[in-house]
């Protein structure tokens, strides 16, 4: 399995698609899929039966999955490649566009 360039909690921006250039935090990857979770992007309704942690049941929004093909980490505030290089002995990753160490 490729190492993925992207974590929880990253902000990242989506640039392809339904909701192309909206911005969001990394909720969660699924790496299995090559697919992610980002806060408020690409919202689908579910029709969910009641039960005992949602006693109405009813139409619930919640984020749908996008491929991690489709967004760029943000550095600064503008979308930049990822990189990794080694900071002496220990692994980590690099904004391409400005050369700066994100982790």
């Amino acid at each position: 399995m490729a190492m993925l360039k992207i974590k929880k909690g990253d902000m990242v921006k989506v640039i392809t698609g339904r909701d192309k250039n909206k911005e969001g935090k990394v909720i969660a990857i699924n790496r299995k899929k090559n697919t992610l979770l980002v806060e408020g992007v690409n919202m689908i309704t579910k029709h969910t039966k009641p039960s005992m942690q949602n006693q109405q049941g009813g139409i619930v929004h919640q984020e749908g999955p996008i491929h991690i093909s489709n967004v760029m980490y943000l550095h600064k505030g503008q979308p930049t490649r990822i990189g990794f290089k080694f900071d002496g002995d220990k692994k980590v990753r690099f904004a391409k566009s400005t050369g700066d160490i994100i982790d």
